[in-house]
């Protein structure tokens, strides 16, 4: 397993796949948007502004504020951030250097402690280039803290891994924008589950969760075959383009597709379930909603 490949998986968007211990980090409950820019994090000056001062509008509050002080406008960048409603828009966006400044002008006892928490995020990035192997460590730490087996965090880090190389050839191939991504994803889905990546996480449940950390072995594994049998077929067939590489995404899921149902008539059990990982409660909300 090669831990550089696993680093760079983390900071990876493939639309409903967009690994959410990455696109979101917390402070005090609340959760802030970032996003991996030009080699450094950039992260969500509105969602700061909401975590320091508790306000009701954090967009106005920062709308009269940069209005205020022209010099703060200079510190953003604007970046496209994914918004609750799942799309993603320009957002106004700062490295952790420029947050520092834009702190500075928000009164907030929380300030301080944001300055510290903002820094150490920071850090442990700066310690993940120097030594790949903790990208590695973290993530495992944070999902065996989540209660997941070893032999699932095993199957779970591989996949990711396979996605990555995956997502990789569809960029060698010409495959760039995020919404192709996302198609072609949904392909191998249908293909190989019958069902797209949204009618998966509907089917278990889930909202703005990581399909895949709901997922249990079995879905892992049919999950990897799809995608590693669509990055063979498109090497294969020297796919170019995203039309050549939805032929390729339909084929390579259709085999996993093929081996689930196998699978499925020898033991007489479903493979694709609506098990999933959310804690006790969540799922009492969630069942309480439906009906």
């Amino acid at each position: 397993m090669n831990p550089k490949i696993l680093l760079r998986t983390r900071f990876v968007n493939c639309g409903d796949l967009l690994e959410e211990n990455d696109a979101l980090v917390v402070f005090q409950d609340k959760k802030i948007r970032r996003l991996w820019h030009n080699e450094e994090w950039y992260f969500s000056v509105i969602d700061v502004v909401a975590a320091l001062t508790e306000s009701e509008d954090a967009r106005n509050y920062w709308k009269v504020l940069k209005h205020r002080e022209l010099q703060l406008v200079t510190f953003c960048n604007q970046l496209k951030l994914q918004s609750s409603d799942g799309k993603y828009y320009e957002t106004d966006c700062a490295n952790t250097k420029n947050m520092f400044r834009i702190i500075q002008s928000i009164p907030s006892p929380k300030a301080e402690p944001f300055k510290q928490w903002l820094a150490q995020v920071g850090y442990e990035r700066v310690q993940e280039i120097q030594d790949p192997e903790l990208a590695q460590k973290r993530m495992r730490a944070i999902y065996k803290a989540k209660g997941y087996s070893e032999d699932w965090i095993e199957k779970r880090v591989r996949g990711i891994i396979i996605r990555q190389e995956l997502t990789d050839e569809w960029n060698k191939r010409g495959v760039k924008e995020e919404k192709e991504y996302a198609i072609l994803t949904n392909e191998i889905s249908k293909a190989t589950f019958g069902k797209t990546v949204q009618e998966y996480k509907e089917l278990k449940q889930l909202k703005k969760e990581n399909l895949r950390d709901h997922m249990n072995d079995l879905e892992l594994i049919f999950s990897m075959l799809g995608e590693r049998a669509t990055t063979e077929i498109a090497k294969a067939k020297d796919a170019q383009g995203f039309n050549e590489n939805t032929i390729a995404a339909q084929k390579g899921g259709k085999i996993a597709g093929d081996a689930r149902e196998k699978l499925e008539i020898e033991t007489g059990k479903k493979v694709t379930t609506g098990e999933n990982y959310l804690t006790e409660p969540e799922k009492d909300k969630r069942k309480k909603r439906i009906k």
